[in-house]
């Protein structure tokens, strides 16, 4: 990570390395607290297997209660020695992602906030000092190295996205996941490895809630008016109706007793428009400038329930199509996520700067000050034909960069998870996970390195392919939208006839 490749160089010059494995032999050992929880329980065995791997040397992994006398240590974790070597360390700032990795005299900590902290910090170490490369779950580079040496390091680091998911099939995978640092609803990574965050109902779940199967019949008024009829095909809720709320929340309530563990439930629209119109619905709407007013003043109110009850769960809602643009009044709960959705935008053009997304950026610069918790849904796949070419991997970087500049924590980077065989999934994937933990980095420099690690002799090739693709879409100032039909709006023969050379 940039962030902390500048702290690692410059903490190079500040003290002699240290020599964790001379020539396949070393003193040190790995040392972790009496009770770890189990994702320091793998942090500590990630780093004994890759140091072996890398230089032969398997280094004992010994607890606290074990670790008698003097030695040398790797710590891992929370335990005595870090505790004394960190006095007074403000633990709550790392959240559950943030690591520390520090040289203390011969000894090195590797530890951070909880569940993630520690395994994050062992990844980051093997990866960004030791030289290891996961490319994906089946693709690896471990160098071999009988000698290792480490700079002395101090470096404490928390990614603002507190949410990270890439949605690509490989990514789901939840060892790769962990190692990649990401976290969602999707990346099945175990409690071993951190766990991941989970969504209940993931989204869309108005008509999951209040089933109109079940309630349309009896209570026609729940559900959307449209040109004065009562509907539920293609429809909303009313939601200005407190009888329909009531039920809403009834059922809310069971699904989280059902799951307690759960962390965050969607209270999000359907995936269509059809909002309300209704008289109520309608003056709410006006009052507050936009069709996102009537929604937020609904999830504010089940958000309240809700808090009695799981005072610990977020509510996530979705700025979506019709209510993507943000009320003029009201303002979301801090129980409330926002989930910002970019589903309209140009994938070819910078968010923060073209006037393609100028919408966009006027309702990000609106949802910003007013969402305490604002996450984003972005598009990076082309959803009509994930075979065709999707040039959109020079705005990654600087589009994150706009999320998080606008005070992002959560971010779903929605692929072509539907397909295993499409647009370089492989290096989308990672690519994305490494800018989403430390948005800083080099988009160029990172694909570079993906395409030199993971093709070998055939990066070469496929670096030009990327360059005259994006070329091309550039010159050419399409509007490249996540469902597009072909590629004549931009791809011409000559470039064509380039890309097949």
């Amino acid at each position: 990570m940039l962030a902390i490749t500048i702290t690692l160089v410059s903490a190079m010059t500040a003290g002699e390395p240290l020599t964790f494995v001379n020539a396949g032999l070393s003193g040190y050992a790995i040392r972790v607290g009496v009770d770890p929880i189990p994702a320091e329980t793998t942090a500590a065995r990630e780093l004994q297997d890759h140091i072996e791997q890398v230089t032969g040397c398997r280094l004992p992994i010994l607890d606290d209660a074990s670790s008698q006398g003097s030695g040398k240590w790797i710590y891992v974790g929370r335990c005595v020695g870090v505790d004394e070597a960190l006095p007074g360390f403000a633990w709550d700032a790392l959240g559950r992602d943030g690591i520390v990795m520090k040289t203390v005299g011969d000894d090195l900590i590797l530890t951070g906030g909880r569940p993630r902290g520690a395994l994050y910090a062992v990844y980051t170490f093997l990866e960004d000092v030791v030289g290891c490369r996961w490319w994906s779950s089946t693709a690896s580079s471990i160098p071999k190295k009988p000698t290792l040496t480490v700079p002395q390091l101090d470096v404490v680091y928390t990614p603002q996205l507190i949410y990270r998911e890439a949605f690509y099939r490989d990514a789901f995978d939840g060892v790769f996941a962990a190692r990649c640092k990401c976290n969602g609803h999707f990346e099945r990574v175990p409690e071993e490895y951190g766990g991941h965050y989970e969504i209940l109902g993931w989204c869309h779940t108005f008509n999951q809630l209040l089933p109109p199967s079940k309630y349309f019949a009896e209570h026609p008024e729940w559900y959307s008016e449209i040109d004065g009829q009562r509907v539920a095909e293609r429809a909303q809720l009313c939601l200005t109706n407190d009888a329909m709320r009531a039920e809403f929340v009834k059922n809310a309530l069971e699904w989280l007793r059902k799951s307690p563990d759960a962390g965050i439930i969607s209270i999000a629209q359907n995936d269509c428009h059809g909002q309300c119109q209704c008289a109520a619905c309608r003056a709410l709407e006006e009052k507050e400038g936009a069709a996102s007013g009537p929604l937020i003043h609904f999830v504010n109110a089940v958000a309240e329930d809700i808090e009695r009850e799981f005072p610990g769960v977020l509510v996530e809602t979705l700025a979506y199509t019709y209510t993507r643009e943000a009320p003029k009044r009201v303002k979301p709960r801090k129980n409330v996520i926002v989930r910002l959705c970019s589903i309209e935008c140009s994938f070819a053009q910078p968010l923060a700067t073209s006037e393609q997304n100028a919408t966009f950026r006027r309702d990000m610069e609106a949802w910003s000050p007013i969402a305490y918790q604002l996450y984003v849904w972005d598009y990076v796949t082309n959803f009509r034909n994930y075979l065709l070419p999707h040039p959109n991997m020079r705005v990654l970087a600087p589009n994150i960069r706009f999320f998080v500049e606008h005070k992002t924590i959560g971010l779903f980077e929605q692929g072509d998870s539907g397909c295993s065989c499409s647009d370089f999934p492989e290096l989308r994937a990672w690519l994305l996970a490494h800018l989403m933990w430390d948005p800083s980095r080099d988009a160029g420099e990172l694909i570079d390195e993906f395409l030199d690690g993971y093709y070998g002799s055939a990066a070469e090739p496929l670096r030009a392919y990327i360059n005259i693709i994006h070329d091309a879409i550039e010159r050419a100032g399409t509007y490249l939208a996540c469902y597009m039909t072909d590629t004549s709006d931009w791809f011409g023969l000559e470039d064509l006839n380039r890309a097949t050379v």
